[in-house]
Order: C-alpha cells, then sequence, then structure tokens
C-alpha cells in the first residue's frame, strides 16, 4: 500500500494544512467552554445523520434526537437505524470528552476500540452482512478483524491472513511522534484512505476511518466538538467516493510515484479531503459569528412571541447565555426586566423547551440548542428543513 504519505514539500497540501490549523484554533477561541458543550451535542447529531447518509442510511434528525432520549419508533427498520445513531453519537462522545483510549490513534488496540465500542450497541439486525455472490449472511464481531477475503467494488482488500503486518505498517508509518504538527494533519487525511483500501473489519470500516480521523485531529487540538468532516464529505459523496478509488489504482506511470499504489491518486484525495475540512471549519465560523447568531435567535424569539408559545422578553437571557456561557440565576430579573416569580416561570419554561439547560436547580443556566430551533438558529446545517 506505499506510498503511504504525499511527498514532503508539497505547497498545496502543507498550505491547507496551516489553514486548517489556524481556522479550526480561531473557531474553537471564539466560543465560551459552556456554550461549546452544547453546540457539541447539536454537532454530533450532525455528524452521526452526515455519516449515515454516507452509509446509505438516512435517519432523520429528529429521530436521532428521540431517540436519544430513549425515544425509539415501532417501526423495526427506523429503530434499528436510530440505535446505530446512538451508537455512533456514544463513540464520538467518548472521544470528544477525552474518555477512549490512551494510545496512538493509528494502532490496531484503538481501531478496534472504535469498532467494538460502535458494534456492541447495535442491534443484532445491523451485525449481519450478505456475500453478494453466494447470499451467505456473515456475522460482523465487534472489535474483530475480518477473517474472509472481500471485495470492494473493483478494489480486492489484502488476504485476512495479512492484515496484522498491514496493520502493523499502517500504525508505524502513521505514527505521530515525530511528525510536526502540519505533517500529522496531511498524514490524517492520507491515513483515511489506507485504512479503508486495508479494510480491516469484514463491515463498518466507514464509520471507523471517521471516526479514527475526528479522534485524530482532536488530539492535534483543532478538531473537536464544533465542527464535522462527515458533513463536508456527504456533501460531495460522489466525488469523495471517486477519489476513494482513483487513491486504490496502482501506479500509472513513471513518475506516479515508487510505490505500488498511485501517488497521484492520493494526493489528490489528500487534497479533497483537507479541503472538505476547510470549507466545514469555515461554515461553522459563519452560523458562530456571535452577532449574526444571536440575531437569529433574536428572530426565532420573535416568531416564537407572536405564535404565544414563548415571551418576548426572553430574549435578553438567552443572549446573555450565548455571550457568557453561563448566567447566574439571580441575574434573571434583572434580564428580563420582572419580579423574581415571573423570572422563575419563564426561566422553568425556556429549561423545559430546552432552549436552556441546567445543573441542577440552583446551577447556572446555560444555553441549550434544541432540534425545534435548529431550522432558524443555523440555517443550511441540514439539507432540508427539519419543521417543513
Amino acid at each position: 500500500m506505499e506510498p503511504l504519505l504525499p511527498p514532503a514539500g508539497d505547497r498545496q497540501l502543507e498550505d491547507r494544512a496551516f489553514d486548517l490549523v489556524q481556522k479550526a484554533s480561531t473557531l474553537a477561541g471564539r466560543v465560551p467552554d459552556a456554550v461549546k458543550t452544547g453546540i457539541g451535542d447539536l454537532v454530533r447529531s450532525m455528524n452521526c445523520y452526515y455519516s449515515n447518509l454516507i452509509e446509505g442510511h438516512n435517519t432523520h434528525p429528529r429521530d436521532i434526537d428521540r431517540a436519544l432520549k430513549n425515544d425509539y419508533s415501532a417501526d423495526p427498520r427506523k429503530r434499528d437505524l436510530q440505535r446505530e445513531a446512538v451508537a455512533h453519537i456514544h463513540v464520538q462522545r467518548l472521544i470528544d470528552t477525552r474518555q477512549d483510549l490512551d494510545v496512538p490513534v493509528t494502532s490496531v488496540e484503538y481501531l478496534t476500540w472504535i469498532h467494538r465500542e460502535f458494534c456492541r450497541l447495535l442491534p443484532d439486525d445491523l451485525l449481519w452482512v450478505e456475500n453478494p455472490d453466494t447470499g451467505e449472511r456473515l456475522r460482523v464481531e465487534p472489535g474483530e478483524l475480518r477473517r474472509r477475503t472481500v471485495q470492494v467494488g473493483r478494489h480486492i482488500p489484502p488476504d485476512p491472513d495479512c492484515l496484522d503486518a498491514f496493520l502493523r505498517r499502517f500504525a508505524e508509518a502513521y505514527d505521530p511522534r515525530g511528525m510536526s504538527r502540519t505533517q500529522q494533519v496531511i498524514a490524517v487525511a492520507a491515513a483515511h484512505h489506507r485504512l479503508l483500501w486495508i479494510h480491516p473489519f469484514l463491515d463498518g470500516n466507514g464509520r471507523v476511518a471517521r471516526l479514527m480521523s475526528h479522534a485524530w485531529f482532536a488530539r492535534l487540538g483543532i478538531g473537536d466538538s464544533l465542527w464535522s468532516v462527515a458533513r463536508g464529505l456527504s456533501r460531495r459523496v460522489d466525488r469523495y467516493k471517486a477519489l476513494l478509488r482513483e487513491a486504490d489504482a496502482p501506479r500509472r506511470h513513471d513518475t506516479d510515484g515508487r510505490g505500488t499504489l498511485s501517488l497521484e491518486g492520493l494526493v489528490r484525495f489528500t487534497d479533497f479531503f483537507l479541503e472538505s475540512c476547510l470549507d466545514q471549519v469555515e461554515f461553522m465560523e459563519n452560523l458562530l459569528e456571535p452577532a449574526t447568531l444571536a440575531t437569529r435567535i433574536e428572530q426565532y424569539v420573535a416568531q416564537e412571541s407572536e405564535s404565544g408559545t414563548l415571551p418576548r422578553r426572553a430574549f435578553p437571557l438567552i443572549r446573555e447565555a450565548l455571550h457568557m456561557g453561563e448566567v447566574e440565576r439571580s441575574l434573571a430579573p434583572d434580564l428580563l426586566g420582572v419580579g423574581e416569580r415571573q423570572a422563575r416561570n419563564i426561566v422553568a419554561d425556556l429549561l423545559e423547551r430546552r432552549l436552556l439547560t441546567s445543573e441542577g436547580a440552583r446551577s447556572p443556566l446555560r444555553l441549550g440548542f434544541p432540534t425545534e430551533a435548529v431550522d432558524v438558529w443555523f440555517p443550511r446545517l441540514y439539507p432540508e428543513p427539519l419543521n417543513g
């Protein structure tokens, strides 16, 4: 599977990596930590939604939201997809909160941990794959490397007897120790393809590759719960899959690197991957710009107040939670311009609707991000309006 990295000194890739580091760091620094927690829950659901789309599974964000509250559909197929979404969010939350394994993300131990944590929460119906040639049903064992030869499109991944050797080489080549930050960013993209090329598991490889990429970015301090590479890949999924196939191709000519696989194909995929990451950071940066986000929240409060479901005077309290991260409950009467009793009632209403959240009856108030407000607060986050 050589080459494993684009050539050193590729100016375009290095510029993209540098821009990604700078812009992702700027995005992370502009959002208060308390607000980041709430946005993280929203973005994890979004990441799960788009990751599912790449796999051909369309789980509506409202169904994901219901599943997170243990409200599952009576329809077996829809319920299975809800459980799949919960499994994905579970693994990403462990990564985002640094409760994952303390080993390199490219190690066999880490990759099998992702697969095991994800698959162990899946319903049994989603743990079976069918051989398209024979019709034989094969069970996917959580965290276990495949023991069968498989074919993915035209690509035939390594024989199962060779997986250990390929994965050792994978971990060695992408060991972050000895790499600069820029080199690691480029390596994330290259490793994403090469892991899919190895195809270590019977099923779930795409999910593992995207979560591995997310985890590596998180350890670099540029990937967090504020943006999702899956959205960028899903929005150009045909291009994503075409470039994966190009990077699968053998060396084409004398100037196409010195390895077995196409260097040109790997460089094109790496460039596309980093471009998709940059696009998503810039997209979220625009959505989370404090002044414009506050304007959209005010618009939402005005709409709700006109329909009689929310008092218009609630906005200053919500805005304070946005800008400051959290608000002491004792400040609510002054911010709302009402007496203490009425302020308590308004706060209770906002908590019930999840526009505000709190860890306890006397804990500070934080901004919530309910699904019902997403269309107005974060336009174009999803391909179609959630309330349409």
